[in-house]
């Protein structure tokens, strides 16, 4: 009986996250659209395409969503508060519409290693 209702838990926490996986996705994608539109590539890699030397799966392991958005909007900020000295330093990215920081946030968030 215990076994049986270890199963049945297992099998609603995976049923009751799968819409919210199901629901992120495209605003992954859109964000993966984002990422290359913006070709953020240049100064960054993910999945070891891009430049090398600013791997992102390693350093938004670290950030949260919010941390994340504010690399976006005001990266000079985030330098000064991390003590970051990468050149060139990042260009804010706060003028890209709400949606498309958004998808981009949701993009960077699923890099992290689970």
């Amino acid at each position: 009986m215990r076994f049986r209702l270890i199963g049945i838990a297992s099998a609603a926490l995976i049923l009751s996250a799968a819409p919210s996986f199901a629901q992120n996705t495209p605003a992954v994608e859109r964000g993966m659209k984002v990422f290359a539109d913006q070709k953020c590539s240049l100064c960054h890699s993910v999945a070891g395409k891009g430049n090398p030397k600013g791997a992102l799966e390693e350093g938004v392991a670290k950030l949260s969503a919010t941390e994340i958005r504010e690399w976006l909007v005001n990266p000079q900020a985030m330098r000064d508060k991390t003590g970051a000295d990468r050149k060139p330093a990042m260009k804010a990215f706060a003028s890209l519409p709400k949606d498309d920081l958004d998808a981009l946030t949701a993009y960077l968030l699923s890099l992290k290693k689970k």
